[in-house]
């Protein structure tokens, strides 16, 4: 790619002169600005973009096509069934004649049959078995919806995490350039005073050694940059070169309720928690299922028949007749009276392990909300005692730029001050986003992530 802008830059140098040196390197900018994409989000835009874009949702919701379609087709176990069919046979008798005594039946040498039928069955009575299997599939149904759910708040999260990691970096690498800015001053001061004779050739290295050092920590945080940059545009399905810009994150201020309010919500809102609620009526409807076995059945049915002996298919009068049945069919399989009760026994421990897992489920809630919150609330604590930090590395760093500046201060002492303020500048930022996590991590544990 490089290659070839440089040819064109070339082609444009011999062609134009002086004018195709602008006209080229406006082309090259143009050119790089086109395969660079530079795109400001904001977090609401980076969640619906994700949520638009993302695979895995989209196979989730295959998943809820799929438990709707077994759902319809319980349904239509419940309609009536119906058959049609038409058979036409030929026969041919060549030992036709019969001889009872002095008297002899003789048949024709060949017979036509047709025969038409029509019948329909409806189950009248099967112990419930078809209601409750609509049952069933109607809470697979709604499983299947709490999975999208889950997962659209799992992706959620994803995001939010990838955002803050990105703006802390962004935060970060702002650090950086103000504190070179700073650097950058002491050093033009430092080498003045060296032309003057006031510090030695030692003190000037100090400040370019921690320079070095600044420059480093920049060099990391770039790297990071494009890491978490690329993650970013592959959850929020942009192309894999665009620069992603935030702009500055409000520092969050929300107030921490009591535990007790947080846990009460997740209780009510978890879809975990929910799922297995679902889980445990499905496993009850179940169990009716299997006693529904037990049940007689009783059926209705109706048929149609058309018999025609002639080679025509089609009636001719006094050729054909068609009877017409009504039915009620009552059967009971009796041995289902003994042989179903290990099947129930299973159901039922079906049933009591979902009952189980959900109590495991609880506590396993209950440590979430309780960890998230107590992040959040250090969380929130640290940004109070690291912005005290900077005040007081803020009016040290005064303090020694003052010394050093009148002569009653070493470099060392400059040049610590200077490093302590830049970390606890850095530290603060980290801190800033971390609350940030934080707090939408505890939102994601009460389950109204998405709400």
């Amino acid at each position: 790619m490089i290659t070839q802008i440089n040819k064109i830059i070339n082609l444009k140098f011999k062609a134009l002169g002086r004018y195709g040196l602008a006209l080229a390197a406006f082309s090259m900018l143009t050119f790089t600005a086109a395969v660079a994409q530079d795109r400001a989000l904001t977090l609401d835009e980076a969640i619906k973009l994700g949520i638009a874009n993302s695979k895995t949702l989209k196979l989730s919701q295959s998943k809820i096509d799929q438990a709707v379609s077994q759902y319809k087709q319980a349904k239509d176990k419940a309609l009536p069934t119906a058959s049609a069919s038409f058979l036409y046979t030929r026969a041919q008798i060549p030992a036709n004649t019969l001889a009872f005594g002095d008297q002899n039946i003789s048949l024709p040498k060949s017979a036509n049959a047709n025969l038409g039928t029509i019948s329909a069955d409806e189950l009248i009575w099967g112990g419930g078995k078809l209601r409750l299997a609509q049952q069933s599939t109607d809470l697979l149904v709604k499983i299947s919806k709490l999975d999208i759910d889950k997962d659209k708040e799992d992706i959620t999260i994803d995001i939010i995490s990838e955002y803050y990691n990105l703006y802390r970096i962004l935060q970060s690498q702002g650090v950086v350039v103000e504190n070179l800015k700073s650097v950058d001053q002491q050093i033009h001061q430092s080498q003045r005073f060296l032309e003057q004779g006031l510090v030695t050739k030692n003190d000037v290295l100090r400040f370019q050694l921690q320079r070095s050092n600044i420059e480093l920590n920049g060099i990391d945080l770039e790297s990071n940059r494009k890491i978490v940059n690329y993650n970013l545009n592959v959850l929020l399905g942009l192309p894999e070169d665009t620069k992603i810009n935030i702009a500055q994150l409000p520092t969050p201020t929300n107030t921490v309720a009591p535990f007790q309010n947080y846990l009460d919500t997740a209780m009510a809102n978890r879809k975990e928690l929910k799922q297995l609620g679902l889980r445990t009526e499905y496993a009850e409807t179940n169990i009716k299922s299997i006693r529904a076995d037990r049940s007689p059945k009783l059926s209705a049915s109706a048929a149609a028949y058309y018999l025609d002996v002639s080679a025509n298919p089609l009636p001719q009068k006094d050729k054909y007749i068609t009877p017409l049945t009504l039915g009620l069919s009552l059967s009971w399989n009796i041995g289902t009276l003994w042989t179903n009760k290990n099947k129930e026994a299973e159901a039922h421990i079906q049933r009591d392990q979902v009952i189980i897992n959900k109590n495991i489920e609880v506590d396993n809630v209950k440590n979430d909300v309780n960890k998230s919150y107590q992040n959040y609330v250090a969380a929130m604590n640290k940004i109070s005692l690291l912005q005290v930090s900077i005040d007081q590395a803020t009016e040290n760093n005064k303090l020694q730029e003052s010394k050093y500046q009148n002569s009653t201060g070493t470099v060392t002492d400059r040049v610590d001050s200077q490093s302590l303020l830049y970390q606890a500048e850095i530290n603060l930022e980290l801190a800033k986003a971390e609350a940030g996590l934080a707090y939408y991590n505890l939102i994601k544990s009460t389950g109204t992530l998405n709400k």
